[in-house]
């Protein structure tokens, strides 16, 4: 989980002060203690770190904060300013070209993940009706052309190789104009990376960016690196002068310190991250966003997008109607489950919840959630089309019980504790009908979960 050793270190220094009536100069600065070792911990720069407890002390040290009814409030409204500040007050978009194809120049070390990350890019510029073409420049790393091809068809876009015995140059030059021909308005070049930064490879690297002129030159690093991850960024841009920086393995980085030092550093923002393995774990970076996540605040933001770009509205708005009114079976329970395992995995979703102390979770298995879904989907998916819209037939059936735990590899028990939830779901149901239209009726989040 990202942050989650700094945002259970903040969450409870901050805590501290939040229980106090009244603050004191030594309360503060015995917080700012904590606050500062929770961040050096984290693998954030010592340099950042000095200046952002400053200035976190001297605005908490005022009348204002101090004399407040609720000063510990005041304090990590302040931390929470400054941690947004740090990583660069607002989401940064990508550059689109004016009425012509937009180049997007992908740079980094070898193993930060570029080839994947063009994929999930593309996909993510697809969702937004624009036209992407993946360039294969990388002509030096073996497979790393089949690898990105692959990449493209998983996903549905076009790749555009001349093979590895062309000059990157001329492939990207080459793919602009396949673009041009062929209605596409976005070219996403992934380029060769090395092990470590050499002269060659920023040659190379600067002959590219003057053959093309790219609109976009974003960083591609590997957040798990840390203060690493900070040093080739200054690298890169001092070479580059990159627009923008995409932390990958942020899920992986439990510190955070490269999401908190880039910015600072380098002075480029952080445009997207991420954050899993899959081709749909991929978000744009919001500083607000991510600030609230460390502080515990929540992400419901985030988490109102995700509802609504996974959960088909319609289909949300049927399964509640269904379920107020009494005519929900075990066809439309497993709808509701597929349409819930679309928003992602759970510890992903519980970061973005208000409240959640990320410490309180440590020990607790997430997946088991998960696997629980999976269960529940095998056990329906073994019973006939009867059975599943009137479970009452598998109820008072031990051999269709015995036939259904067979064919789902689980067991009686867990059928009887299906059946029991699903019966519980109905008689919760029966009595919040009553409730209907001031809550199934509601716009935004829970207007769209299908529960």
């Amino acid at each position: 989980m990202a942050f989650e050793g700094l945002a259970s270190k903040l969450q409870e220094t901050l805590k501290k002060l939040k229980g106090k009536g009244k603050l004191t100069e030594k309360d503060i600065k015995e917080a700012m203690r904590e606050v500062k070792l929770a961040l050096l911990e984290a693998d954030v720069n010592y340099k950042i770190v000095k200046d952002f407890v400053k200035k976190v002390s001297e605005k908490s040290m005022g009348n204002e904060v101090l004399e407040s009814l609720t000063p510990g409030q005041q304090v990590i409204k302040i931390v929470n300013e400054e941690l947004v500040e740090l990583m660069g007050t607002t989401e940064s978009q990508i550059n689109f070209a004016q009425n012509n194809i937009t180049v997007i120049m992908l740079v980094g070390l070898q193993g930060a993940g570029k080839t994947t990350l063009a994929g999930k890019l593309a996909l993510q510029l697809k969702k937004k009706n624009k036209k992407p073409l993946l360039a294969a420049c990388d002509i030096y790393r073996p497979a790393a052309i089949k690898q990105l091809q692959v990449v493209g068809k998983q996903i549905d876009i076009p790749v555009f190789s001349l093979g590895d015995k062309v000059s990157p140059i001329d492939i990207s030059k080459a793919a602009i104009k396949h673009a041009k021909d062929n209605n596409l308005n976005v070219v996403i070049i992934d380029t060769a990376g090395r092990l470590h930064i050499d002269e060659e490879l920023m040659k190379e690297l600067q002959d590219v960016k003057e053959g093309v002129n790219p609109d976009e030159i974003l960083l591609v690093v590997d957040a798990m690196t840390g203060q690493d991850a900070v040093n080739v960024a200054e690298s890169f841009n001092s070479k580059l002068d990159v627009t923008g920086v995409v932390l990958t393995k942020l899920d992986g980085d439990t510190r955070g310190g490269a999401a908190l030092s880039i910015k600072a550093i380098t002075g480029k923002p952080i445009k997207f991250v991420g954050i899993g393995e899959k081709m749909n774990d991929f978000e744009v970076f919001h500083p607000d966003r991510m600030a609230s996540r460390i502080l515990g605040m929540g992400d419901v933001l985030t988490l109102i997008e995700k509802a609504q770009q996974a959960i088909d509205e319609k289909e949300a708005e049927k399964l509640g109607n269904r379920l107020m009114n009494q005519e929900f079976n075990l066809e439309d329970f497993q709808q509701a489950m597929q349409q819930m395992k679309n928003l992602g995995p759970l510890n992903k979703i519980v970061e973005m919840i208000p409240g959640i102390n990320t410490k309180e979770l440590q020990g607790v298995d997430l997946s088991q959630g998960e696997k629980e879904l999976k269960k529940t989907e095998a056990i329906i998916g073994s019973m006939t089309i009867k059975e599943r819209r009137n479970p009452s037939l598998v109820s008072g059936s031990s051999s269709r019980k015995k036939r259904i735990a067979s064919g789902s590899g689980t067991t009686i028990q867990d059928i009887n504790k299906l059946l029991k939830q699903f019966e519980e779901m109905k008689k919760m149901m029966k009595q919040m009908k009553g409730m209907q239209k001031g809550f199934m009726k509601k716009k935004g989040l829970f207007g769209k979960l299908p529960f």
